[in-house]
């Protein structure tokens, strides 16, 4: 009799544990936009302080799509809301390429694309987003981990690149410590097949807490760096008859109101268009 009651009760737990991992993976419902291009929300097993707890995930096959940087600081140009830029340089999704300085136009971090150069200073932050490579020893869109790779050598394989900090390092763990500030936030990830990944969250979390939903998401991350925060954090998808557009706007000791409708204007932000 006891035998047959720890077999009736391995068998629920089992069951019980496919049920979890099934009700896990129905979460992440990609649709399909096009091919190589998969768009989701995401909804957070953590609940925010405020708004609808829904993280925005674009899934974007490399091989299939370009990755474009666009500076307001480059000769002739200038900043724009998210929105503008994809319907000026006629990009698919837009989202920021990164925090920028007090004069408006210069990342915090190293950014160049081929010949233009936005900020040639390598500062402390660890991850640099690398695309449009120059030879095919290298993927063709990676965020480099100076920590555990060759920076050196990487810095000469690739024509456009975005420093900021890292999130989620080489071991898929979370590099960021916990505190009390939380805020709207847009990221950019790699997952373990290579796809990136455009994510965007209006309901604010700390940056700690942020990583591990969606460490423990279904998304397969590899490694994550993070762009921006607050009312400037912004995501605009416009293609094949399927338009999104999140908006950033929680910040603490900012804007502490879930009351942001309007796209703020941004100065350097990444666009995809198809190859």
């Amino acid at each position: 009799m006891n035998i047959l009651k720890n077999i009736i009760f391995f068998l629920f737990t089992m069951s019980a544990l496919l049920l979890h991992a099934q009700d896990k993976t129905k979460l992440l419902d990609w649709i399909k936009i096009d091919d190589g291009l998969h768009l989701a929300t995401y909804p957070s097993p953590k609940k925010s302080i405020m708004g609808d707890h829904i993280i925005t995930v674009l899934k974007i096959d490399p091989t299939k799509y370009d990755f474009n940087l666009f500076s307001a600081k480059e000769s002739g140009e200038h900043t724009r809301i998210a929105s503008q830029w994809a319907v000026d340089k006629q990009q698919i999704a837009v989202i920021n390429a990164g925090m920028y300085q007090m004069d408006h136009a210069t990342n915090l971090g190293y950014m160049q694309d081929y010949d233009f150069i936005n900020n040639n200073n390598i500062n402390k932050d660890n991850t640099v987003l690398a695309c449009n490579r120059k030879d095919t020893t290298v993927p063709e869109f990676q965020i480099i981990d100076r920590t555990c790779q060759d920076w050196e050598t990487l810095k000469n394989k690739y024509n456009t690149f975005s420093q900021s900090i890292r999130m989620v390092d080489c071991n898929q763990k979370n590099r960021w410590s916990q505190q009390n500030k939380r805020w709207s936030m847009v990221v950019i990830g790699k997952d373990i097949d290579g796809n990136a990944l455009f994510i965007i969250s209006r309901s604010p979390y700390t940056v700690h807490d942020f990583v591990d939903i969606l460490l423990q998401s279904p998304l397969k991350l590899y490694n994550l760096m993070y762009l921006e925060g607050g009312p400037e954090a912004s995501f605009y998808l416009n293609y094949k008859g399927v338009k999104k557009a999140v908006i950033g706007s929680y910040e603490t000791g900012f804007n502490e109101y879930d009351d942001n409708d309007q796209f703020w204007k941004i100065p350097n932000v990444i666009g995809i268009s198809k190859k």
